[in-house]
């Protein structure tokens, strides 16, 4: 490989890994004055001229000019008669340019060694500006496409053809991709790990939501309505708490839109994660209210030294507060900051207690079958006779009248 064909592939090699012309020069000389270095021990002597556009490549040796008999390096000093042959009006002192022939001074393995350091250069600039880019994106909605799932992790590429990774716990339980997919996610994180771009994407992350009702929301996007904080239990709820710096628009409403149309692509993204979308207020009573909804509060009480709140409310709301396997009170908690313990309001109301309050003496698969038919609490399941549950359930005799026991037990105490 010659000079010419060297500085050619690496013009091709540069609109490849566009990289600028600037930037290119710059790599190809240092690589030149490395190589230089070794050679003549020092490359301060030298100039290196690059057309990296026309593939052209001059190097230029200066040397100071001596009188023969002082000459001590012929690297950096040449004898007056010897320049004298190059221009016969030189004099002592002077410097000398000469040009050095590529061909004649590298050799076959020096040029092939000189080509992997420019690729090795060439690269390690390209996945520098990879990881530049994505860690200045962090939090942000990139599009990418699947191009290989393995049981751990979804590979994928960006439109221009750089790796990203979806770890399995970054992704939503009930995401299922295959190759060729278009995925929304939101950027993780990016580093180096052997010596390689490692970016990270995530569909869990709280921001991604955030990213979505930004691009579904108009005024999340302007800045008209902001979004406080996010919680979330990736696939089945999450918690949105909005504020609004225009009275005269309402956050919820906005978010939501009319009739849900603006909820309902971030719900789909979501694969159908149910999403509250919940006013701010300092009052805290109020907050805990609208957090813990759909459930319906009676009354609170704040301790805030303990940071615990006392919610009481009807026994047919308590379910309601406490949500499937307790997502809903959780993420109220994480919402409001305040642990939060439920109670039962009885006055004017017949005592009853939830079926999912029973989970530590009756298997979540008996609740989640007598809940199946309708049955959300004590009573509702004592007010049906043993044999019309068992032929409505489909369950064991006396799995049946275990269950009722247990909840008159406890209704009776």
């Amino acid at each position: 490989m010659n000079v010419e064909n060297l500085i050619d592939s690496f013009s091709e090699f540069k609109e490849v890994k566009n990289i600028d012309r600037e930037t290119m020069m710059s790599i190809l000389e240092d690589v030149f004055k490395t190589v230089l270095e070794k050679k003549y021990d020092g490359a301060e002597i030298f100039d290196v001229i690059i057309n990296v556009d026309k593939g052209d490549l001059e190097i230029w040796r200066n040397r100071e000019i001596v009188a023969d008999a002082e000459i001590e390096d012929e690297n950096t000093q040449i004898k007056l008669s010897d320049a004298l042959k190059i221009e016969d009006d030189y004099e002592i002192g002077e410097e000398v340019s000469e040009q050095v022939s590529f061909e004649s001074e590298f050799g076959r393995r020096q040029v092939l060694s000189i080509r992997q350091n420019l690729v090795g250069r060439i690269n390690d600039l390209h996945r520098d500006e990879i990881l530049k880019n994505y860690q200045n994106r962090v939090g942000e909605i990139v599009n990418a496409e699947v191009y290989q799932i393995w049981k751990n992790e979804i590979l994928l590429q960006d439109d221009e053809g750089n790796d990203l990774i979806l770890p399995k716990t970054e992704q939503i339980p009930r995401d299922f991709f295959k190759k060729g997919d278009n995925v929304k996610s939101v950027v993780k994180s990016a580093d180096l790990r052997n010596n390689k771009s490692h970016i990270v994407l995530s569909r869990i992350a709280p921001e991604f939501i955030e990213r979505l009702f930004e691009m579904e929301v108009p005024e999340v996007f302007d800045g008209i309505i902001t979004i406080k904080t996010v919680v979330r239990m990736p696939g089945e709820r999450a918690k949105v708490m909005v504020e609004s710096y225009d009275d005269r628009i309402d956050p919820v409403g906005a978010c939501v839109g009319v009739k849900g149309s603006r909820i309902h692509g971030i719900v789909r993204e979501l694969r159908n994660e149910n999403i509250d979308v919940i006013n701010y207020t300092e009052n805290m009573n109020l907050l805990i209210t609208r957090a813990l909804s759909p459930a319906k509060v009676t009354s609170i009480e704040l301790n805030e030294e303990t940071k615990r709140a006392s919610v009481y409310m009807t026994p047919d709301q308590v379910s309601l507060a406490i949500g499937k396997r307790g997502f809903n009170i959780k993420l109220a908690g994480e919402l409001t900051g305040y642990e939060i313990d439920v109670y039962r309001d009885t006055d004017g109301f017949e005592d009853d207690v939830s079926l999912s309050e029973f989970s530590d003496e009756i298997d979540a698969w008996v609740i989640e079958t007598l809940q199946g038919i309708g049955c959300d609490s004590a009573r509702s399941v004592l007010e049906i006779d043993a044999a019309d549950l068992v032929k409505r359930t489909d369950l064991e005799h006396e799995t049946v009248e275990s269950v009722l026991n247990i909840l008159k037990a406890e209704l009776e105490e």
